[in-house]
């Protein structure tokens, strides 16, 4: 992918650039590749993963349920209060049979959860259990959760059809851009981060990898779909030193969630506070290639639209199809962010805490400034893809038609 023999075509878009503008734009691009392909070189994780000890798991199917056999006896409460001894009809066991393992095809007994809140288990249910090898038959097994292989499959199926029928070989593009970008979450983001390697670094590297696959992929080899990936890197960039800076100013420890603490006990070099960076950045991703794409789409049509138009009314028309963009964009985001913390903030609420309070937890607090951040990117995205589209389909200054015939009739 070199110079002047790197093929951006231009016949799916409304303007066709000229030559300069193709090597302007190609001197901005080949850098910012290259140097995506170096990060991804240098970051590459090495050495042994580290790992837990997570059991033996095993599928299995619920043959039948009942109540168990014994009668729990539990201390006596305190006169006036409920407890006693426990019904043993709350307490429930099922016959399973193993489905995979070295016991396949046995059928054993196990206790199933119960109480306030515990899943209701029915014969025929696919289940998970956890194993103890070593432990006799009787008590090797427990129920750890539901099998949800099928219907997850089944709604992948689903949405695959969808977006094929509506965007046909478009659509196929984009489905190969998602396993792209599922690819290199687990083979190089997620090792990388788990080797201790710098949080933000890996998050910016391994998102831009994804943009320039995904966005050429979906897209087309054009100019109007490279004028998007460098503006999507540029605002992917400020998005990360804004986390950056906040995450220091708000001193966050990164140690608010169960699974980022635990993280730090499993390996030292793990950059628990640079997890948020990295999932910040991540998480903006998705957005900003939406952000981009349209700007610099728009820019194209309305060029084509009024090939007569200045730069500057370009530029202002884009930006007002960019506000509207920014105004319902940036409010899905935030509502992202507040529907993934809703049982957290309800917790607080209970626990009868204040607004202030409550915003300034550490595991609020983060959530705030993932979503102002990544409205900030995307804000910088409007106008950053915008003048470089527009300086794309305008490449020279532009001269009303009158003045060129003029200049072309005017002796020399």
């Amino acid at each position: 992918m070199t110079g002047a023999h790197l093929h951006l075509h231009d016949s799916s878009e409304a303007q066709p650039v000229g030559p300069h503008v193709r090597n302007l734009v190609l001197g901005v691009l080949i850098p910012l590749v290259l140097a995506t392909i170096v990060g991804l070189i240098a970051l590459w994780p090495s050495g042994e993963t580290p790992s837990i000890e997570a059991g033996v798991r095993t599928d299995a199917t619920i043959v039948e349920t009942r109540p168990c056999a014994d009668v729990v006896e539990t201390p006596a409460p305190p006169e006036g209060e409920p407890g006693g001894e426990q019904d043993a009809g709350e307490c429930r066991e099922a016959d399973v049979r193993v489905d995979s393992g070295p016991d396949e095809g046995v059928e054993t007994v196990v206790p199933l959860p119960f109480g306030v809140g515990a899943p209701e288990f029915e014969a025929g249910d696919a289940v998970v259990l956890g194993a103890i090898p070593d432990a006799p038959l009787d008590s090797r097994y427990e129920v750890l959760d539901f099998q949800r292989d099928l219907p997850l499959i089944w709604l992948t199926a689903v949405f695959a059809v969808a977006v094929v029928v509506l965007s046909g070989w478009k659509g196929l593009a984009a489905l190969a851009g998602l396993g792209v970008s599922m690819l290199v979450l687990l083979v190089f983001v997620l090792p990388a981060l788990l080797t201790g390697g710098p949080p933000l670094l890996v998050a910016i590297v391994g998102a831009s990898v994804i943009m320039i696959v995904t966005l050429y992929l979906a897209h087309g080899a054009s100019i109007r779909t490279s004028v998007a990936l460098i503006g999507t890197l540029v605002s992917l960039a400020l998005t990360g030193l804004l986390g950056a800076l906040f995450t220091s100013l708000a001193h966050f420890t990164g140690l608010s969630g169960d699974a980022a603490a635990y993280l730090g006990t499993v390996n030292a070099e793990i950059d628990v506070r640079g997890l948020l960076l990295a999932g910040l950045v991540i998480g903006a991703l998705g957005v900003l290639d939406d952000v981009t794409v349209t700007q610099s789409a728009a820019v194209w049509e309305l060029a084509a639209a009024d090939p007569a138009a200045s730069r500057r009314s370009l530029l202002a028309a884009g930006l007002r199809i960019g506000r509207e963009h920014v105004a319902a964009t940036v409010n899905t985001l935030v509502l992202a962010y507040v529907g993934a913390s809703l049982p957290l903030l309800m917790l607080f609420s209970v626990a009868g805490q204040g607004v202030t309070d409550i915003i300034t937890t550490e595991a609020v607090a983060q959530e705030i400034v993932r979503a102002l951040v990544g409205g900030l990117g995307i804000i910088a995205a409007v106008p950053v893809t915008t003048a470089l589209a527009v300086v794309a389909v305008r490449g020279r200054p532009h001269r009303p038609a009158g003045r060129r015939a003029a200049r072309a009739a005017s002796p020399r």
